[in-house]
């Protein structure tokens, strides 16, 4: 059996990378840690908790202590972290909290991969937004793993920082690394926070819909699912001290994105609302994913129009997971799932 760290396994896209590895891989072991912050929701992993190999522990990859502790005892062949705090609008209203979970979280990590692991592979989950934005009149250019580095919030710096430590583990100690930075995701078990699932809501509740500025600022959406195969890819592919884009061919404006979760609902576009803008906000993100695509054979399987349809019909058929977020509900119901398995 082949024993895999997911640290963040209760949020967005942890939790679907450990349903996808656990379905694709019948000799795989997933050991998920979380400190269920507001962005975890043990309710997401509940159809796993029984599953003999599956096992999950309430801890902050920020302790040493604790993250020495599961290490020593684990042995860990692989360690995918998607701890993070990543919501931007939190990080410019509160700073500390990114720089303490996506820089010394990282950094915590790493020392223990190195001090108790046998481990071959350490991948650091990062995204695109650290390498700032694109104009919007230059359809033409696209961010590959050489373009420079030019954070624009507390929230990419704290991930571009993440990632130059972890390269910088690879080079000092020869920690096997590996990085990817993603676009935008969209999917199942996305925190209603997001854009997406904002909308959805919402829209549901016949509530105006906010939209930064004029709605013009582009991102490429790219499926949950396709990006944890992805991963999967690298981890067990890749080569190690190498960082690979990870992109969905999906760049749609903000506002487009906005009337086409309105339209699967059926719901008017009156229901927009435009709001005082973001500050910093970057206007385009877009990747070229060529060299992932080219050394590992992975291509997005997933059309926006295909994949947004499957997400406004899952948050449809799920209502009482997201409502039970938005009520706070969910922390107690966590709470009582933590109680059982410990």
């Amino acid at each position: 059996m082949e024993k895999i760290l997911v640290t963040g396994g209760a949020g967005f896209i942890g939790s679907n990378f450990i349903y996808h590895m656990l379905e694709a891989h019948d000799d795989v072991e997933i050991v998920c840690v979380d400190c269920l912050s507001y962005a975890g929701n043990l309710v997401t992993l509940e159809p796993l908790l029984e599953n003999p190999r599956f096992k999950f522990v309430k801890a902050d990859i920020t302790d040493r202590e604790a993250m020495y502790a599961l290490f020593e005892s684990e042995n860990f062949d692989i360690v995918v972290n998607f701890a993070a705090e990543s919501h931007v609008d939190r990080s410019i209203d509160s700073p500390e909290a990114f720089l303490m979970t996506n820089i010394i979280g990282t950094g915590v990590l790493l020392d223990a991969f190195r001090k108790y692991g046998n481990g071959k592979r350490f991948h650091q989950v990062s995204t695109d937004e650290v390498y700032g934005d694109l104009p919007l009149d230059r359809p033409d250019l696209f961010f590959t793993e050489e373009t420079p580095l030019h954070t624009s919030s507390p929230y990419s710096t704290s991930k571009a920082s993440a990632d130059l430590l972890c390269l910088a583990y690879y080079r000092t100690y020869k920690v096997p690394v590996t990085i990817s930075r993603c676009s935008n995701n969209y999917g199942r078990y996305q925190y209603p926070e997001k854009l997406i699932p904002l909308m959805i809501s919402r829209a549901l509740n016949d509530e105006n819909v906010p939209v930064y500025g004029k709605g013009e600022n582009v991102r490429d959406w790219l499926f949950v699912l396709d990006h944890c195969k992805a991963i999967d890819l690298i981890i067990h592919k890749g080569k190690v001290g190498e960082v690979y884009n990870i992109g969905g061919h999906n760049e749609r404006a903000n506002i487009d994105v906005v009337k086409t979760v309105l339209a699967a609902l059926g719901k008017p576009e009156s229901l927009i609302e435009f709001v005082t803008d973001r500050p910093g906000h970057d206007l385009r993100y877009a990747i070229d994913a060529s060299k992932l695509e080219r050394e590992l054979g992975w291509v997005p399987e997933t059309k926006f129009d295909d994949g947004i349809k499957e997400t406004v019909n899952w948050y449809l058929d799920n209502q009482k997971w997201w409502k039970d977020i938005i009520s706070g509900d969910y922390v107690k119901l966590s709470e009582e799932l933590l109680g059982k398995i410990s």
